[in-house]
């Protein structure tokens, strides 16, 4: 399988792909089922709930050949309960990851310098470890990962993808 830095460097295209759907029970059974059950891969996968409203927007990172997007986006459209599938062209995107660093006194300052450049910041610090969070676009987030390693993290979560048209 594919990193998703490999993603990046790919002759396959990667998708950025919205899907609005009724929030009910069973939605996300459902989409993960279409791309398990065609042997598509989900790179990223973020779901919320639309403020006021009864829906939710799953954003969908995939790649693949332009035959295999047009198939997802196809079968994504016949599902129920989702009203809206939205193919990304011209939009932004943001990935958010939280890294935890065991406490070194001489690097804290150059911890936070890296941080601002990846627009994050120090979140929490306590005797023995630190929490810094960065939100990028997410070729700039696997730079940040990579380089943050020089400090030996002790966790790395990322959030996923979410993407608004600009």
């Amino acid at each position: 399988m594919k990193s998703a830095h490999d993603f990046y460097n790919s002759t396959e295209k990667r998708e950025v792909i919205s899907v609005i759907v009724q929030n009910e029970d069973s939605v996300l059974s459902r989409i993960s089922n279409l791309f398990s059950a065609r042997g598509y891969n989900i790179d990223s996968l973020t779901v919320a709930p639309v403020p006021n409203s009864e829906y939710s927007r799953f954003t969908i990172v995939t790649v693949g050949s332009a035959r295999t997007i047009d198939q997802i986006v196809k079968q994504l459209n016949k599902l129920i309960p989702v009203l809206k599938v939205i193919e990304h062209k011209n939009f932004i995107e943001k990935d958010t990851v939280l890294v935890k660093l065991p406490i070194i006194e001489q690097s804290l300052s150059d911890i936070s310098v890296l941080a601002k450049t990846y627009n994050g910041s120090i979140q929490h610090v306590t005797d023995d470890s630190i929490v810094v969070s960065a939100t990028d676009d997410p070729k700039r987030i696997l730079d940040f990962i990579k380089i943050i390693q020089r400090f030996n993290p002790t966790e790395i979560v990322r959030s996923g993808v979410v993407s608004i048209e600009r």
